[in-house]
């Protein structure tokens, strides 16, 4: 039992015991044992999860705040971009192409060294030389001048001979890639891999848990033993959130070790001495420490225990000058650029997928990940995190720990505050200067957290002063909104005013149609238990939302969004309260059979725009309420939606308010009591789910409208015929139909702008 264990077990024991303690003493002790919880994460006894994205989140931080942000002109892209595709067609080019890009970069630019970013597994046939061979030994086989024509074409038609003849004796590095052990599917081994670094049989390796894999993808033969040497660029080390924060330098297979695409070039650039292993000493129990680094040459690259680094990037995509393909075969580029320089040849085109997610940036190019490394090896940049790094947070937790416990539990609300700054502060700044002096990777977030969750403990007991205020605004504001926002309101009262205010919200309106003949047959009690259900269920909705319930205006529920608490996607949530109610309607059903009520149908009005909001009334009963012509408008909507058919009608500013939703414009039209007109719409998704427009009739629906704003009666006529002759439901081309029928007698005159006058 370690001392970490012993110290849980004498907690547990001291938790059991039945000790009435000082106040302050309890919360010096409750402190010590928030600080033995964050202890335990650290060495691992149990896992805090939420700490991860956490420390993943200050880790980008640091980065993106501390990165050079300059460009590396060491090292160029030979970038296969749209251009160059568009120029010399689709990928994969032929092997005398880029043979001929070979040929130029050594020759015309007299570049120092070529990395590939890609595989070339197949052998390369698109030269005809398979079928004009078939030709000699068939058709042309008694044809002596075909085939000596033939014999003396075929070096140049043996495409990957002449690719392989371009790499011969040139500093070039070709990728490959393997095949990780979880992916679920037979060993691959296609291709050749290039010689392995080494064999692992020394003792020495034993204890390192290098990264295996199960397969591979590599180069043709022939083209491996052309090229000086090769490298994996697949990264099987992806954080859990899919960030690319590291990748390994080393992979092994069938119990070899093979290097990285970026390790083989900057190996060759530096005369390919052989990899040495720095292999942290301990006793033969210690399984903790291992590999902490790998030397070629003078250089010495600071590694994990499974032999990975952390991408120095140098900041966003741009960090190394790129030329495209096309400019280098066809001798465009600036030899300024090119003369002396590393180049990487890869691609950017979201086509050949090698975009991956970064710290930096989401869309980063895979071959810009590799120049980072080739840089940062070349420049002794990259960030360091060695097994005694968790030594120094372990301390760091124990210190900070104790000194805010003992600081918390004395001092006054405003001196702890300053306090918890305080030791924020030196505890960030000691973190940087770490990184930036000694290029350490010390995790922040466990120390952070601990200081955080301390103050919060140690100022909770002041929360009882702000109860009263609390239980006030739920009294208000309980009958109108759900109470995670009460709770929300109650916390951040200064979030939110009863005063009356002007801002940008959304209403909705939501009536059951045809209520007038449903409760002619029910008796007061049961229509009282009717409606009871029915706004329930609409209420549950909105309140799932986080919208405010306004008031019940006899068959019909108002509700509002962006108020009491601000709220800046009120729109959506509107929306998808109202489609919630449409599309769990057939749930409301089966209560309301069970009870041999009547089912029933429910229109809904959506509209977003500035209302007046506060608390109104009189001295003898005040409402939350609001108030405005949008609030009208979105009252008229409801109406629209029964007259159009359609179970939702939303205006056009709630439209352009709610993103990632599709709509269908319905109709363009002037309601009562407004002067402007106003264009309709109704999501497109609850439209196919109600039969109304099918999704492959919107583009004849969208024409027929077109024809009947241009007054052209006889084709709208014919298109809204035939849209409503293959629906389930045609009563919204009807509308149009009859409109049609009443503007021949009496013509909207000539220039009518199609808006409908209600």
């Amino acid at each position: 039992m370690n001392a970490l264990e012993r110290a849980g077990h004498h907690l547990k024991k001291m938790l059991l015991m039945k000790v009435t303690l000082h106040p302050g003493l309890s919360r010096i002790v409750v402190s010590l044992i928030i600080v033995l919880i964050f202890l335990f994460h650290l060495s691992g006894i149990f896992h805090l999860p939420f700490i991860d994205p956490i420390e993943n989140f200050l880790y980008d931080f640091r980065l993106v705040t501390t990165m050079p942000n300059t460009v590396d002109s060491r090292i160029v892209i030979v970038d296969i971009d749209e251009k160059s595709l568009a120029a010399e067609g689709r990928w994969p080019w032929g092997r005398d192409r880029l043979a001929d890009m070979v040929d130029t970069l050594f020759d015309y630019y007299h570049i120092n060294l070529v990395g590939f970013d890609m595989v070339f597994a197949e052998r390369d046939e698109s030269s005809g030389l398979k079928f004009l061979d078939a030709l000699a030994e068939n058709a042309f086989k008694d044809d002596r001048t075909f085939i000596k024509t033939l014999n003396k074409a075929r070096p140049s038609l043996e495409r990957d001979y002449v690719f392989a003849r371009s790499l011969n004796s040139r500093p070039v590095i070709l990728g490959y890639y393997f095949q990780p052990l979880w992916q679920n599917q037979n060993n691959m081994a296609v291709g050749s891999l290039p010689d392995p670094l080494l064999e692992l049989t020394a003792s020495q390796f034993e204890r390192i848990p290098f990264v295996e894999t199960r397969g591979y993808i590599g180069n043709l033969e022939q083209l491996n033993n052309s090229a000086a040497g090769g490298g994996f660029f697949d990264n099987p080390l992806v954080d859990a959130d899919g960030m690319f924060r590291r990748v390994p330098m080393v992979q092994e297979y069938n119990g070899k070790l093979y290097e990285s695409l970026s390790l083989a070039v900057v190996r060759l650039l530096v005369g390919s001495p052989p990899l040495e292993f720095e292999i942290a000493s301990g006793g033969e129990e210690t399984s903790s420490l291992g590999l902490e680094g790998l030397r070629i040459g003078g250089l010495r690259i600071p590694v994990d225990e499974k032999g990975a680094v952390l991408i120095p990037y140098r900041g966003r995509q741009g960090s190394f000058p790129y030329i495209s393909a096309v400019d280098i075969l066809t001798r465009k580029a600036n030899p300024e650029i090119l003369q002396g320089s590393i180049v990487l040849v890869g691609s950017t085109t979201p086509g050949l997928k090698d975009l991956r997610p970064t710290p930096v940036q989401n869309v980063y190019p895979g071959i810009e990940i590799h120049a980072n490394l080739i840089s940062g090896m070349l420049d002794q940049a990259i960030k360091n995190k060695p097994g005694y790094v968790l030594g120094i947070e372990f301390v760091l937790l124990i210190l900070v720990g104790i000194t805010v416990s003992l600081l918390l539990s004395r001092l006054s609300p405003l001196g702890a505050l300053l306090s918890a700054l305080v030791i924020t502060g030196a505890s960030i700044w000691f973190n940087y200067y770490l990184w930036e002096n000694h290029n350490l990777v010390v995790g922040m977030s466990s120390v952070l957290l601990l200081v955080f969750t301390l103050f919060v403990f140690h100022m909770s007991y002041g929360f009882f002063m702000e109860a009263h205020g609390k239980k006030q605004i739920s009294k208000i504001f309980v009958q109108y909104v759900p109470p995670e926002l009460v709770q929300e309101m109650s916390e951040n009262p200064s979030d939110f005013g009863m005063s009356g205010e002007s801002r940008e919200m959304t209403v909705l309106f939501a009536d059951i149609r045809d209520f007038t003949t449903i409760s002619e047959h029910m008796d007061p009690r049961q229509l009282t238990q009717f409606m009871n259900e029915i706004f329930t269920f609409l209420t549950q909705i909105v309140y799932k939302h986080r919208g405010t319930i306004d008031k019940y205006i006899g068959d019909e529920i108002m509700a509002f969004w962006g108020a009491p608490l601000p709220d800046e996607n009120h729109a959506h949530h509107a929306l998808d309260a109202a489609l919630e109610m449409i599309a769990e309607l057939p749930s409301l059903y089966k209560r309301l059979i069970k009870q041999n009520w009547p089912q029933i149908e429910i229109g809904i009005g959506v509209n977003t725009g500035t209302m007046n909001v506060g608390n109104m009334g009189s001295k003898y009963r005040m409402a939350y309420t609001v108030l405005g012509d949008a609030v009208n408008l979105g009252s008229r909507l409801t109406g629209l939606s029964k007259i159009y058919h359609t179970p939702i009608m939303v205006s056009e500013f709630t439209q352009k308010k709610a993103e990632g939703i599709q709509f269908q414009e319905i109709d363009r039209v002037r309601v009562k009591g407004k002067a402007e007109p106003v264009t309709v719409f109704t999501p497109l998704d609850m439209l196919s789910k109600k039969g109304v427009i099918a999704l492959e009739d919107r583009e004849g629906f969208s024409e027929a409208l077109m024809h009947y704003r241009n007054q052209q009666w006889d084709t709208a006529e014919q298109q809204f015929m035939q849209l409503r002759g293959h629906t389930a439901n045609p009563d919204l081309y009807s509308v149009f139909l009859h409109r049609i029928h009443q503007f021949r007698s009496n013509p909207p005159g000539e220039h009518w702008d199609g808006v409908f006058t209600f």
